[in-house]
């Protein structure tokens, strides 16, 4: 199947909407067993999805694996994107870390686990405040220059960063949490992308599950599922953020959507260089999702949609405290 394609940064050609793998085996508990995860992978791959996101530290290391297994029959058809930049010791994350030794050494496990020669899209994870970005930047030139890796992109980081990485080296993309119920990054960092031409790969576009309407106060999050520990799904603040849910179930029923593909709509259709990478674990959701490109949003429905998620407070940060503070915004 075919779906319809979109430019980051005018350059790297992906299926309009991707795939986010970390959740087949971190963060989301229960996790689906190896093989329903690598069938779901393929199933993405011949419902037209080419555009995959994996890193080492989801796991550590073993998302990428599962990655490189599922679409090595593929690998020509397909453009995967990972990620390094934390320290990783004895299977726990301790910290941020971009030196450029670790750059290196990160790239090299990253091409072993996903079986593969180049890596298409390789992102910071978080930004090193004890590392100069043009030290990453230099570094990543460099690997780019040895032909290990194609493009060059950044995750949560603020606008000052982003200029700063662009002057060195192109950035071909931004990958930020970016929903309905986040969109503080339209006050600065959007117009920065738009400004130097840096598409925007949104993360969570379904508010971390939130906004497909599955998540009530009665929801039980198992141990191994981050929301556990997150202040936006509390019990309390499930309950007072189904004040969005509700507008959005009944904006949804009017394009005869659900609520997670009216959420992916808007995404869609707020920029045509921004590509969101849903994650899933079911293949019905798998192909939900993908229904999200066959829905049209007229820019009074967008604007309609905008109003609505202004006028609604969101109880709940998105991440506990010390998480936020790792992030570079």
């Amino acid at each position: 199947m075919s779906l319809p394609k979109r430019k980051l940064a005018s350059s790297l050609e992906v299926s309009a909407i991707g795939l986010g793998c970390m959740g087949l085996n971190f963060s989301y508990a229960p996790f689906p067993e190896k093989k329903e995860a690598i069938d779901l992978m393929r199933t993405a791959v011949a419902e037209g999805i080419s555009f995959f996101d994996t890193a080492e530290v989801y796991g550590p290391y073993t998302n990428e694996e599962i990655v490189g297994e599922a679409l090595a029959p593929f690998r020509n058809e397909v453009v995967i994107a990972t990620k390094f930049g934390f320290n990783i010791v004895d299977g726990k994350m301790l910290g941020v870390n971009s030196r450029p030794e670790q750059i290196v050494k990160s790239v090299e496990g990253s091409l072993k686990r996903l079986n593969t020669d180049v890596i298409d899209l390789l992102y910071q994870h978080r930004v090193d405040p004890n590392v100069p970005i043009e030290d990453v930047v230099g570094t990543v030139a460099d690997l780019v220059k040895a032909g290990k890796v194609k493009h060059f992109g950044l995750s949560e980081a603020g606008a000052n960063t982003i200029r700063r990485a662009h002057q060195e080296f192109p950035v071909t993309a931004l990958q930020s949490e970016y929903s309905l119920w986040f969109r503080r990054h339209e006050n600065d960092i959007l117009p920065t992308l738009d400004e130097l031409g840096i598409s925007l790969v949104p993360f969570s576009p379904l508010g971390k599950g939130f906004l497909t309407g599955k998540i009530d106060e009665h929801k039980e999050f198992l141990d191994g599922d981050i929301r556990k520990m997150i202040p936006r799904f509390t019990t309390e603040a499930r309950v007072a953020n189904r004040a969005l849910l509700d507008a959005l179930d009944t904006f949804a029923a009017q394009k005869n959507a659900t609520t997670a593909q009216l959420a992916l709509a808007w995404i869609l259709a707020r920029n045509p260089h921004h590509v969101p990478i849903p994650g899933t674990t079911k293949i019905l959701r798998l192909k939900e999702n993908i229904g999200a490109l066959h829905i049209t949003l007229s820019a009074a429905e967008l604007e309609e949609l905008n109003t609505l998620s202004d006028t609604i407070n969101i109880m709940g940060d998105r991440y506990h405290e010390a998480a936020e503070k790792a992030t570079g915004l």
